[in-house]
């Protein structure tokens, strides 16, 4: 394995890190297996005999430098990204490592491109929060869309058939309890109580969804980068009715990759001073495609087609239509139209937001 890439992941015996590991290895990268609990770890390692594994714990700098030498990149995937992100995005900054984390969580990325934004810049590296499901795919939809045209509104959609949440969902749900922000007058501004809903009619199979707005962490990456008046996110009722109830199970594996059943789509309508836009992207599993984002962005950062440095949203950093384009038609299935998009907000019940 000499010569390959060296990508440290972060919680990799979690329900994402493990599907971000074998996207590594299937996309010719070398992982290393670290995370805070090394049983855990060495059971993951069984089923990767090949691979390094370096449990360390966050608050240990001096082992997280050990961890990180050598490394060619680093991958967070263990949450609640309020722990975790701020310690490992600064020793990866300390070592000149490029990070990414999975974060859905707005406050954690808020906190990366406040805090370490000018260290990321002199260590000349990237430092790129939210580059998953939640933040970076309504990101790169909505970057792409836009083709550098500054809009006046983004609103973003997200259908679920069901939402099944892991522990580590949960456990960050608990955690994370900072307001939610949207984007108003061109300034993230709290989200409004009670958070307002509407139906949403989005493409076959979901058709008319109740929605309500719950603003994950690509209101932050969108506002970092795009010049866009207002920003809005709403979820499917349903997904949140799942997320809510504790009887709700965690995901069923249905085939050999170890993904659910569980169908989304995210749908992206962007209005500019010349139109309006509509770009959706769907697939299986909301954590599984999250490996494939992240890996297809630090595979363009280890290949030098994502030069830039600093602390970056995902849209800011890639480039966004050539993304989707990797990534279509597997894992996602990406369609945009200008027609569908009026359809859109012609059925659409309820003021616009």
């Amino acid at each position: 394995m000499a010569g390959l890439h060296k990508v440290v992941v972060y919680g990799a015996y979690g329900h994402t890190g493990r599907f971000v590991t074998a996207e590594l290895v299937r996309r010719g990268l070398l992982p290393v297996l670290s995370g805070r609990d090394p049983v855990k770890l060495a059971a993951l390692g069984a089923r990767y005999p090949d691979l390094a594994q370096r449990p360390v714990a966050l608050d240990d700098p001096v082992a997280l430098a050990a961890v990180l030498a050598g490394a060619d990149a680093v991958i967070n995937t263990a949450g609640p990204f309020l722990d975790t992100a701020t310690p490992l995005a600064t020793a990866a900054v300390r070592a000149g490592v490029p990070y990414l984390d999975v974060s859905a969580e707005q406050a954690s990325t808020a906190a990366l491109h406040r805090g370490l934004a000018a260290a990321a810049e002199a260590a000349g590296i990237a430092v790129v929060p939210a580059t998953a499901f939640y933040g970076g795919l309504a990101d790169l939809l909505a970057t792409a869309a836009l083709a550098g045209e500054p809009a006046e509104e983004i609103t973003i959609a997200i259908a679920l058939d069901r939402w099944w949440p892991t522990e580590g969902t949960r456990v960050t749900g608990r955690r994370n309890t900072a307001p939610r922000l949207v984007v108003d007058g061109g300034r993230l501004v709290p989200l409004e109580s009670p958070p307002p809903t509407r139906t949403w009619v989005f493409p076959a199979p979901f058709g008319a969804q109740d929605v309500v707005a719950l603003p994950f962490s690509e209101i932050v990456t969108i506002a970092a980068h795009l010049e866009v008046e207002a920003v809005r996110s709403y979820l499917a009722t349903r997904a949140l009715q799942d997320l809510r109830d504790p009887a709700t199970p965690a995901p069923v594996a249905v085939d050999d990759t170890g993904r659910s059943g569980q169908r989304f789509a995210v749908d992206v309508r962007v209005r500019t001073a010349t139109g309006e836009r509509r770009i959706t992207a769907s697939g299986q599993d909301i954590y599984a495609v999250t490996a494939p984002i992240v890996v297809e962005a630090v595979t363009r950062i280890l290949d030098g087609r994502a030069p830039r440095t600093g602390v970056l949203a995902p849209g800011a950093l890639l480039d966004a239509a050539d993304v989707l384009a990797a990534l279509s038609p597997v894992p996602l299935q990406v369609a945009g139209s200008g027609d569908v998009m009026a359809e859109n907000c012609a059925r659409a019940a309820g003021p616009a937001a």
